[in-house]
């Protein structure tokens, strides 16, 4: 039987005792012992003679106070306790770690030869014993000491101060960081690289040095990384008039990796899969998102370093303040309408998903047993919506104003939440104390509309109803501060100004009760609305529109979000519909006129390419699960591939010549390329089912010059089961089965392949010579993408799927139970299904549950499902 973990509170958070003010590091490197010497400056802050130092498996080798051997100390369970301190002292600690057995690839580990850290959230206590807390910032110098020919490169965080050759074959090389940090930004690399150096001249005129490391042959895979990482610098000067800090600013792409990156100053640890790339190993997504990471984790030098958080209650106030700046970086840089898409996508699918799951939480959660667990979609990505919740209330100038506000302020310091709203208050003279309530309160609010057109007052009324329903950790919701974007179309297409008591008023409505009506005044026609424009905030809308309105804002919409919205609103009107035809065992069917409307989209010449392959993606499995209290996950699966034939069938000759307008004969990644290969790929989506597509299929993937038409044509044949399908993963995997990195989007198309075997044959695809459980990557693709993208194999009735998933999650549990506790979601949504499928679910989370050893990760979320 698992052991109950104790739960932290937000509402308990005490100040430090005492505070380190510098501390020195040295690391003498060996693969199965290596030497740990911290020497701290420590303050006393409270009147107390103890202190407490977190750590875990750790071998103390020494502990001197002030250079005398100290005695006064107790080990106990993941922290000593020391006795009879001064107030000021100079506290000297030597620990002994194995970073060879680390698997769970926390604190310091070995990767493929090469030595490396991580340490958010609380790495570091594996590393020394030490104040593991955001809230002790401290300078740190860092020695690192190993073999030359084996480790020529030894990098830690902020400036090269010191380097020198020693006995036997060692070396070492000494690094200073003079702006204080809190220990999970601490990092160390030591290994043998293939290095990429570039210079950044910043505006005020100072020279970065730039230093991409790779392992070796990987050198002309990063460039892009580069090429990126100059952009973010110049981007965060013009946009936000932010100026990098240190001489050397550092990127290591390794293998194994539980997270993306990690913004440790100055030395920026990669997951490779965010650096690596070329057009014959990476797809333009793999493009796009190593430009948003390397922005990502750079951008967090301010928002997240330079300002960090208090406690790890506080996480949403850097990564989701960094996520809204990453995605107005991509959104600058790229087609802003597509990045948009792409954002509230994962908002509406696996984001409401959480919202609605055991695992539901606000943006700030109030109680913790694992922090891992919160490095979630609510933290990230709604913690982001809800900063551009603020953009859309204040505008680009009032939203500049509190940022520079908040940096101004709380620069070296450890902020709230609390901090960055009442800079965002003060700067601009605003009341926010509503607001508030999106930080503490969890789950998706729906905002119900009905509207009203009265000819003879040429009024139009629009009434407002919003909700929230109760989520595990909250029963009682109350009404939050809603930006609600609208413009109103006459039957021209033209819009129609609001005014409001004789005054022109903004688009966007202050949503703040339970229900409110807003009347617009000298509305000459009835109009159209267009609702909830840019998806102004994280919210479920419901609208009764009709199918001539739906495909008018198509058309019509000056906005492409709204244009795209109202494409998919049409399309899960028809969903929703077919799913209740399926169910009653009838055919599924479009009409003609929705059929005509999405016609319009693909022969329209003035919408780009990479819009038009927006509209034409139909929503995912996922997303459509969150529209049913109970899903049934056979009739929507159904109903999704019968809608996407019906198209295919219809629009053939339209993809048809769409598809062989667009074939490209040389690869570049500039935005237009990318979004002509997006529509083009898409037609190739549809073709698949038509009488054509094995054969375009086999000859786009014997001509492909690039990744992204490579991925495409097995994309295509695998999600359409074509005959080609087995040759072409035969021969991709002949070619890359020496690249991990290349290989993981073979082993996702494994993981997501829909036929009835698919299950049989990842069994045997884990025992691909590419493939290891141990590497998170490789167990990401392969599994995680056949428990989140497989829907009815995952889902099968005789439990398998389930059995599966258990048996992993089990064997991970020991290995790397951060990254077993990312795989367990799909199962904590058992909730979602029928009685049968709860009951297999819930054996195998009952088998979890009875484990010894059950790691905290996973603890945490097995018993929040069950309690369920």
């Amino acid at each position: 039987m698992a052991q109950a973990h104790q739960a932290k509170y937000r509402k308990d958070y005490q100040s430090p005792s005492h505070t380190i003010t510098d501390i020195d590091l040295t690391f003498e490197l060996q693969d199965t012992a290596t030497i740990v010497t911290a020497v701290s400056q420590v303050k006393q802050l409270k009147d107390s003679t103890s202190l407490e130092l977190d750590g875990e498996g750790l071998e103390l080798k020494r502990l001197e106070v002030n250079q005398v051997e100290w005695n006064e100390y107790e080990l106990v369970e993941g922290s000593i306790k020391i006795h009879q301190l001064p107030t000021e002292f100079v506290l000297t600690i030597v620990t002994e770690i194995n970073p060879e057995a680390n698997t769970a690839l926390e604190g310091l580990y070995k990767s493929d030869g090469a030595y490396c850290t991580q340490c958010e959230a609380e790495g570091f206590r594996r590393i020394t014993y030490y104040l593991d807390r955001p809230d002790v910032l401290a300078k740190y110098t860092t020695t690192v000491i190993a073999d030359k020919a084996q480790y020529p490169f030894l990098l830690s965080n902020g400036n090269r101060i010191e380097q020198a050759d020693l006995n036997d074959g060692r070396h070492m090389v000494k690094w200073s960081d003079p702006h204080p940090k809190p220990s999970y930004l601490f990092a160390l690399v030591a290994g043998d690289f293939d290095v990429l150096r570039d210079k950044y001249t910043t505006k005020s005129g100072r020279n970065v040095e730039l230093e991409i490391f790779v392992d070796k042959g990987n050198l002309n895979r990063a460039n892009h990384a580069m090429v990126s990482l100059i952009n973010s610098m110049k981007w965060d000067e013009e946009r936000f008039g932010l100026e990098y800090d240190l001489d050397i600013y550092m990127i290591v792409a390794v293998d194994f990796f539980n997270m993306g990156a990690m913004e440790n100053k100055g030395l920026n640890v990669f997951n490779s899969k965010f650096v690596l790339a070329n057009d014959q190993t990476a797809t333009d997504t793999d493009y796009l998102g190593i430009e948003a990471v390397i922005g990502h984790e750079y951008f967090h030098n301010w928002t997240g370093n330079r300002v960090t958080c208090r406690d790890w209650f506080q996480l949403s106030l850097k990564e989701g303040l960094t996520v809204f700046r990453d995605q107005e970086f991509s959104s600058d840089l790229g087609s802003r309408a597509v990045n948009r898409i792409n954002n509230v996508r994962i908002i509406r699918g696996p984001q409401f998903a959480e919202d609605a799951s055991p695992m539901s939480h606000p943006i700030r959660p109030d109680k913790v047993i694992e922090m891992n667990n919160f490095y979630t979609l609510t933290v990230y990505e709604k913690g982001s919506e809800v900063i551009r919740m603020y953009h859309t209330l204040l505008g680009e100038e009032g939203f500049q104003k509190g940022i520079k506000l908040y940096i101004e302020r709380h620069d070296g310091t450890a902020a709230t939440c609390e901090d960055f709203v009442k800079a965002m208050e003060d700067a601009n003279g605003v009341d926010l104390t509503q607001f508030r309530l999106w930080y503490s309160q969890s789950g998706t609010p729906t905002v119900k509309v009905a509207s009203h057109y009265d000819a003879q007052q040429q009024t139009y009324t629009l009434t407002l109803e919003q909700s929230t329903e109760p989520t595990q950790d909250q029963k009682e919701k109350q009404a939050l501060h809603i930006p609600f974007d609208i413009e109103l179309y006459n039957a021209a297409g033209e819009v129609t100004e609001l005014r409001c008591n004789g005054e022109k008023v903004s688009n966007v409505l202050n949503l703040t009760q339970a229900k409110q009506s807003f009347v617009f005044e000298g509305v000459t026609e009835k109009p159209v609305p267009s609702l909830l424009r840019e998806f102004s905030a994280p919210v479920k809308l419901e609208y009764d529109y009709s199918d001539e309105e739906l495909t008018f804002l198509m058309v019509h919409a000056r906005n492409e979000f709204a244009r795209w919205d109202a494409g998919q609103m049409l399309l899960a009107k028809y969903i929703r519909s077919n799913v209740e035809t399926v169910q009653a065992g009838d055919e599924v069917s479009l009409p003609e006129q929705v059929v005509d409307a999405f016609r319009g989209v693909l022969l329209s010449k003035e919408l780009e390419p990479a819009f038009i392959a927006e509209v034409m993606s139909l929503p995912s499995h996922n997303e459509v699960s969150g529209w049913y209290k109970t899903v049934d996950v056979d009739a929507v699966a159904a109903v999704l591939k019968a809608i996407k034939v019906q198209l295919a069938l219809e629009l053939a000759d339209e993809l048809s010549a769409i598809y062989h307008s667009l074939k490209q004969s040389e690869y570049t990644i500039d935005h237009a390329a990318i979004g002509e290969r997006a529509l083009r790929n898409t037609a190739l989506s549809y073709l698949a089912y038509t009488e054509q597509g094995n054969a375009l299929a086999l000859q786009q993937y014997q001509q492909a010059n690039n990744m992204t038409d490579t991925i495409a044509a097995m994309s295509a044949a695998n999600q359409a089961q074509l005959d080609c399908r087995e040759t072409l993963m035969s021969d991709y995997s002949d070619k890359w089965k020496h690249d991990g990195l290349v290989m993981d989007k073979w082993f996702t198309l494994q993981g997501c392949n829909p036929s009835t075997n698919a299950l049989d044959m990842i069994k045997q695809t884990m025992q691909h010579e590419a493939f290891s459980l141990k590497n998170p990557n490789r167990t990401r693709s392969l599994v995680g993408s056949f428990l989140n993208m497989n829907p009815v194999n995952f889902h099968a009735i005789d439990g398998s799927g389930y059995q599966f998933a258990g048996e992993i999650l089990r064997e991970l549990n020991s290995v790397n139970p951060q990254v077993a506790s990312r795989l367990i979601d799909p199962l904590l949504k058992l909730g979602k299904y029928d009685q049968t499928r709860q009951a297999l679910i819930k054996v195998e989370l009952e088998k979890l549950k009875s484990m010894d050893d059950l790691a905290k990760d996973l603890f945490e979320k097995v018993t929040k499902a069950l309690e369920a």
